[in-house]
């Protein structure tokens, strides 16, 4: 979103795909295109920016997995073509900006989605260095924690909740190690942003649990489920430290 305001866009609403809601206490769908980690909170997003959230909830699966897209009803893909088709009726939407980066599966399908609502797919980060974008999100004054770990070397207790910040260290050392992505763009980790220049207002975590998801021995799948959260006035910019970043759900801009 930053890099679409400094390229002139207008951000005018954003959109969100998420679990059925009568499904009581299930956060990770592992799903192949998005991700639901944090989804009881995004709705704080909006309010932080000042804009209208969209949502739709997520009915397909991954059904059509080929390198290339065919269109198929019972998909999760269509869940995200009913979403962006709904907020092309209401607003007046020319594109969609997304926080892909390398991810070929996710960019068939978003590109296929776009093509057929006749919408402009923005991917602002798309195939960029990992770890010069991971350092451009850090000096960006942005900042997000760890909420979902899923590698080698990512511990539940001593990872979940921290900012990449603080984790910049110990991601780089797993990068080299073991092959992470530095940007979890290999599912490694997931984040929810609490704060960034585009944020009228930051979001404050009160309370949170952890989840184990899958208790493997060597790389443990486990998420923090966010119970209580709330809006909080920023600090002037003289006060501000400076954190880091996290893509999460769709923009619509024009």
């Amino acid at each position: 979103m930053m890099h679409c305001v400094a390229a002139g866009h207008q951000i005018v609403a954003l959109a969100n795909l998420r679990p059925a809601e009568n499904k009581e206490g299930i956060d990770e769908l592992d799903s192949y295109m998005y991700q639901t980690v944090g989804h009881h909170a995004i709705e704080l997003y909006a309010e932080a920016m000042g804009l209208p959230l969209y949502r739709h909830t997520i009915t397909g699966t991954g059904v059509a997995t080929g390198k290339t897209y065919t269109r198929c009803k019972d998909d999760e893909v269509e869940d995200l073509y009913q979403l962006l088709k709904l907020i092309k009726d209401k607003e007046n939407v020319e594109a969609v900006s997304v926080g892909a980066i390398l991810s070929d599966y996710q960019r068939v399908r978003v590109e296929d989605v776009c093509k057929r609502l006749a919408l402009q797919p923005l991917a602002y980060l798309w195939r960029q260095n990992q770890e010069t974008l991971f350092r451009e999100m850090i000096s960006s004054d942005i900042q997000a924690i760890i909420i979902k770990v899923a590698a080698l070397g990512l511990d539940p207790v001593k990872h979940l909740g921290k900012t990449l910040c603080e984790m910049e260290p110990y991601l780089l050392e797993l990068s080299k190690k073991y092959g992470v992505h530095i940007c979890g763009e290999g599912g490694e980790y997931e984040t929810f942003t609490l704060d960034c220049p585009l944020f009228k207002k930051k979001i404050v975590v009160d309370s949170s649990e952890v989840v184990v998801h899958s208790a493997d021995a060597f790389a443990p799948v486990a998420y923090l489920r966010l119970l209580k959260l709330h809006l909080e006035d920023k600090a002037t910019r003289e006060d501000c430290t400076v954190s880091l970043l996290s893509a999460s759900s769709l923009n619509l801009i024009h």
